[in-house]
């Protein structure tokens, strides 16, 4: 299987000026967005498949990208996601026996605009420095535009921050997953942008998966009688996603157990009275560091993040909710961002990166383990009263 690669001229445009000229890599036109980097030398299809990415216009910082193809086994979702591609070297060769189209095509056919040729390490030195920012890939006839012209549709497209992006990636009717292993009960999954390696390892665990719509209310979760409630990664900016934290102390003050990841993270520490804050330029890859302070474990982890809850790293502190002591569970030990919480009288903890890791790393994995046990103890516990 060869890649039959565009020869049209391309411009990637970030809202400070900064310009690089490359050559078109999937679809043609114009696409807007933040443009962020994502670390991972593998796994680019979960990447792309991953709709937190939602908005995003995607660097890969790995120079050579596609030579395994597209398969139709490991998408993470029904679709692309990513706003826009920047790649530096796309493989002109697909070599693997599990591929069912190459990178490109894929693309193309998800009508994906991107940009190759260009020196990614620079794109990547840059917004390491001046933060993520906006920015626009334009190609075909897009690309002739004049550069102020170009300038100004980046300059006028939507910040990341203040967005919800929910109701994009959410599914827009309920759908169920069995339990693959012995059931546990019904598991409310809020869909905000629920990975398919997620429901896998909950439905390993012993949960029947309900994957709920993002504009649920407290008593549609109620009817379908849930053991624990979950809610999902996803796009967008936690401060804009008031309904999703009033639903969630619904959840709580009802006393069900509670497990978030990634958004779910940040909108538990929302429900819990914290803030959230923007960082630079995020956490992306496979290969973050993360201290887990109730084992004094450091794993290497999976992250795909913008945005952060505002939080004390040591010690115990009280819910400005009313919910009772809190602490921060994990650490990122590269910038000491707040990556996990757990709140210790109530059922529910959160964390901000991907222990479902698709591709990988698995260190994490356990935390699944962790929701499970949590959800028997309150059962039992339920079962004396």
């Amino acid at each position: 299987m060869t890649s039959l690669f565009q020869s049209d001229p391309a411009v990637l445009v970030l809202e400070d000026g900064t310009r690089h000229v490359g050559r078109a890599y999937g679809a043609l036109g114009t696409t807007l967005g933040e443009v962020v980097f994502a670390t991972g030398m593998t796994g680019y299809q979960e990447t792309l498949t991953d709709p937190s990415y939602a908005g995003q216009i995607v660097l890969q910082t790995a120079p050579h990208i596609g030579n395994t193809g597209m398969n139709d086994e490991d998408h993470e979702s029904r679709r692309i996601w990513v706003s826009g591609y920047i790649v530096r070297d796309p493989s002109r060769v697909v070599s693997n026996w599990r591929a069912d189209e190459s990178l490109d095509d894929a693309l193309v056919n998800d009508a994906v605009i991107g940009i190759s040729g260009i020196d990614t390490r620079a794109v990547t030195r840059h917004i390491r420095a001046a933060g993520s920012m906006r920015g626009g890939i334009f190609s075909g006839e897009s690309a002739g535009l004049d550069a102020d012209e170009q300038l100004r549709q980046v300059q006028e497209a939507p910040q990341m921050a203040g967005q919800n992006l929910s109701a994009a990636v959410s599914v827009e009717a309920v759908e169920i997953t069995p339990a693959t292993s012995e059931r546990i009960g019904t598991l409310a999954v809020l869909d905000l942008g629920v990975k398919k390696a997620t429901i896998d390892n909950l439905a390993a665990r012993g949960f029947e998966v309900h994957v709920l719509p993002q504009d649920v209310t407290i008593d549609d979760i109620r009817a379908i009688e849930p053991v624990a409630v979950f809610y999902s990664n996803g796009p967008g900016d936690p401060a804009a996603s008031g309904d999703h934290v009033a639903l969630l102390r619904e959840v709580l003050d009802d006393g069900l157990p509670f497990f978030g990841i990634c958004f779910g993270n940040q909108l538990l520490g929302r429900a819990l009275g914290l803030g959230t804050y923007k960082l630079p330029f995020g956490h992306r890859g496979i290969n973050q560091p993360v201290l887990d302070k109730t084992t004094g474990r450091v794993e290497i982890t999976a992250h795909n993040h913008g945005f952060a809850v505002d939080a004390p790293v040591e010690g115990e502190f009280d819910s400005p909710h009313g919910y009772g002591r809190v602490e921060v569970s994990h650490v990122g030990l590269n910038d000491n961002v707040v990556e996990g919480l757990r709140a210790l009288d109530i059922p529910a903890f959160s964390v901000q990166y991907h222990p479902e890791a698709a591709a990988g790393p698995h260190d994490a994995n356990y935390l699944f383990d962790r929701f499970r046990d949590v959800v028997i103890a309150d059962l039992a516990k339920k079962s004396e009263k």
